[in-house]
């Protein structure tokens, strides 16, 4: 039968991993999402609310950032005191593939596009250029439904965020210049 005392010494026996790889690099993930929690709350506090409000759209900012902040300190501490991720043993991975950049200079390339082209396009079309080229670049055998899918989601999106709930999604300069900037219900 186990005592508290051995207990306590066979957990102190325990050996806790030193400074590999894999922990320094799980610190550094942990310390981002810390980093991203407190970014997100700073920045929220920019996001001008309206007058009378009772719910604002400060309220979604604040509740990510509150769980980015959170989950960030857990894992830090979770990492110092040695409990790391267990590693991937999946059958269907290679080490010894090598990164594929042409993929990854696509997405990006996506993903620099949307910076660009948001305000001029707007979002219902860079939803579909977003969704659509990463499933291009991911290698979709149907790339066009893809494009289509996106767009669907960009429209959906729009309307109910920008038109109906009246937060600020770009629609674009060219749809402005179509159906003027005013809204399009009410």
């Amino acid at each position: 039968m186990t005592t508290p005392a051995t207990a306590d010494r066979g957990a102190a026996d325990t050996p806790r991993p030193g400074w590999t790889p894999d922990r320094v690099g799980e610190l550094i993930f942990a310390a981002l999402i810390l980093v991203l929690g407190i970014a997100t709350f700073v920045g929220a506090f920019a996001i001008r609310t309206p007058a009378g409000v009772a719910v604002g759209p400060r309220v979604f900012p604040f509740l990510v950032s509150a769980i980015l902040v959170g989950a960030g300190i857990a894992l830090v501490i979770g990492v110092l005191r040695g409990k790391l991720g267990a590693r991937e043993e999946g059958e269907d991975i290679d080490p010894n593939a090598k990164t594929d950049w042409w993929t990854i200079g696509k997405l990006v390339a996506l993903i620099v596009s949307v910076i660009f082209l948001l305000e001029i396009l707007g979002w219902w079309l860079v939803a579909a250029i977003l969704f659509g080229g990463s499933a291009w670049a991911l290698g979709a055998k149907r790339w066009w439904l893809a494009f289509l899918i996106g767009l669907c989601l960009g429209i959906g999106t729009q309307l109910l965020f920008g038109e109906v709930l009246g937060l600020f999604l770009p629609r674009g300069m060219l749809f402005d210049a179509w159906y003027g900037p005013g809204p399009l219900f009410g």
